[in-house]
């Protein structure tokens, strides 16, 4: 399990790849890292139907922005690969355990493993960061949106304020998004020292075999 599921979960590359072939258009892009790619969600789904055919748990390492978006993104069929991911994740009858060791926001937080999926236990790292969307983008739309409203009020802010804004937004997201903001509210199991990953990890499959008993697995209609 260990080399083949961490290299599924923690599919980010430090750096741009310029090589990949566009399924849709045959023309070469450039992938970044930390996004799933229709291909990545296709192969992660097939990896985590075939670990709950048979019995194998499941560990994801977050390092994630969330899937990619645009023309491209769309007529690759992103939209159906996602979904038949985040459908595999949400019907897991197997242990589930999660690491967020970067960032983990938006769908893909939900994709692999998030929170609201129940994973049979979730640790982080000092370095983790979680939520809808990071500080920057939050920060970006809820500006963008206050300022309209105000000019629909007839006001209009000037670029002090809308700065002043932006920066107390931001910080609100950078408070929120912090590891030990998550662990206060027991959202998370445990802050882990990157150095012990590998025997939390340990503990918690053992703890996870103590209950053998797993119900059927059954993942509903999924496209192809």
């Amino acid at each position: 399990m260990g080399g083949e599921a961490d290299n599924l979960a923690s599919d980010r590359n430090m750096s741009e790849t310029a090589n990949q072939i566009d399924a849709a258009s045959g023309q070469r892009r450039i992938e970044f890292g930390g996004v799933i790619y229709t291909e990545s969600a296709e192969k992660a789904a097939r990896f985590i139907m075939d670990c709950n055919q048979n019995l194998v748990p499941l560990i994801f390492l977050h390092d994630v922005n969330g899937f990619m978006v645009g023309k491209e993104a769309e007529s690759s069929g992103i939209i159906r690969a996602g979904a038949k991911m985040v459908n595999a994740v949400a019907n897991s009858v197997v242990p589930k355990i999660t690491v967020i060791v970067g960032g983990s926001f938006g769908a893909g937080n939900y994709a692999m493993c998030g929170k609201a999926y129940d994973p049979r236990f979730m640790f982080a790292w000092p370095t983790a960061r979680f939520a809808v969307m990071s500080g920057d983008s939050a920060a970006g739309t809820l500006v963008e949106i206050k300022a309209k409203q105000l000019e629909r009020e007839g006001q209009k802010l000037s670029a002090k304020e809308l700065k002043e804004l932006r920066e107390s937004v931001l910080a609100t997201y950078e408070q929120q998004s912090d590891p030990r903001y998550a662990a206060a509210r027991l959202w998370v199991d445990a802050i882990l020292d990157p150095a012990q990953t590998r025997e939390a990890l340990i503990w918690a499959l053992e703890a996870a075999a103590l209950n053998p008993d797993v119900r059927e697995f059954k993942t509903g209609v999924l496209q192809t």
